[in-house]
């Protein structure tokens, strides 16, 4: 190689030296082109159009943050209170507005079809029952259990029983395991609505008992919003008390010949006519062929009648609030029961506290088959 001749480097530190630049085309950045300045143009132009563009949401957005603050609403909590003080609560939605009666009570008159060779056993024997299988309410009070044992009619000599507590604690026991038996009817079927409901595909198995509750519950168009609240268990203590109130602890007319524990009335079909009734009056009070068909039917009108859509919903609420079932609050919306209004509501719940009946709330009742031991 000539060693007169420089090497590129060797020309470029020369050059460097007497102040010249060397510029590579091939190797020209982009950055440092003649599209730079059109470049940023291009992304500041979008950047700017991008903020113009988000910026009343955003404002909108910081907006609600701030009111968030200050206060959160609950309405559920607000709900509760006015159950708590006995006000209306009234929904603006259209949940549990309206009832289909054409199969309200089909289940219960299948009851009418049993045979008529029903035994009704005596008091005193009813008594030796109990004793003999170590069944008494002292017990139940303690150890929240029930013997389940179902009676079909009440005695008649239970009429003749002078002894206040010893006619009480008769009647208690006959109708508890009825009640508890029929409330843990309604848990089954909860579980298995909630079950269906946090599925996002049904059976038709499942699809057609949906179709039987919402008969059962006269529910129209299918809404799933009312069956759950219509679907719920009634207080036990609540059912004895209206029960003690209705029949005067079993000794009514009503009670004995036609198992009516809660003084239903109908304008159609068979019924009892009252004895204090005007001659112009049409109605009658229901009879039915065993008590757990009066106790079933009851349930039913509690949870399905207009008359009783407060009450429903006060219980809703106490479930939304993870709350167990007040029969002293629920008490507060049964004012249209009977024609006396608040009284009658006032002599509920004194009922319910001189008897010491919310001991039974949560008794449960022994269990005869595998499927009812899950609710102990």
């Amino acid at each position: 190689m000539n060693k007169n001749l420089f090497t590129l480097i060797q020309a470029k530190k020369l050059l460097l030296k007497k102040g010249l630049l060397i510029v590579n085309k091939q190797k020209k950045s982009f950055f440092n082109s003649d599209l730079k300045s059109f470049y940023l143009s291009f992304v500041g132009g979008l950047f700017f159009m991008g903020l113009f563009y988000t910026l009343p949401f955003i404002t909108e957005a910081n907006k609600n943050y701030k009111i968030s603050l200050k206060e959160i609403k609950n309405n559920s909590k607000s709900n509760f209170e006015k159950v708590l003080v006995g006000e209306d609560i009234k929904k603006t939605s259209k949940i549990d507005d309206e009832l289909d009666i054409k199969n309200l009570y089909e289940d219960i008159f299948q009851f009418d079809k049993l045979p008529d060779d029903t035994i009704r056993l005596s008091a005193s024997t009813i008594e030796q029952l109990f004793k003999d299988t170590n069944y008494n309410l002292k017990d139940v009070r303690e150890t929240k259990l029930v013997k389940p044992i179902s009676l079909s009619l009440l005695p008649e000599e239970i009429k003749k029983i002078e002894n206040t507590k010893r006619r009480k604690n008769l009647f208690i026991q006959i109708i508890l395991p009825l009640i508890i038996d029929e409330n843990n009817k309604i848990k089954l079927d909860r579980v298995k609505l909630f079950s269906i409901l946090n599925k996002n595909n049904n059976t038709n198995s499942e699809k057609k008992w949906l179709d039987s509750k919402f008969k059962q519950y006269g529910v129209l168009s299918k809404d799933l919003s009312t069956l759950k609240v219509r679907m719920d268990e009634i207080p036990v203590s609540l059912a004895i008390a209206q029960a003690a109130k209705e029949t005067g602890w079993g000794s009514s007319r009503f009670a004995l010949e036609g198992n009516a524990l809660f003084g239903q009335w109908t304008w159609s079909g068979e019924g009892i006519k009252p004895a204090g009734a005007d001659v112009d009056s049409t109605h009658k009070v229901m009879k039915f062929k065993i008590l757990q068909a009066s106790v079933r039917a009851y349930q039913r009108n509690l949870n399905t009648h207009s008359s009783y859509k407060n009450f429903r919903m006060a219980r809703a609420e106490l479930r939304d609030e993870k709350k167990m079932l007040d029969s002293l609050l629920l008490a507060n919306f049964l004012d249209k029961y009977a024609e006396t209004g608040s009284n009658y509501v006032k002599i509920l719940k004194q009922i319910i506290e001189q008897n010491k009946l919310t001991d039974f709330d949560d008794a449960k009742l022994l269990p005869s088959s595998i499927e009812l031991q899950n609710l102990i």
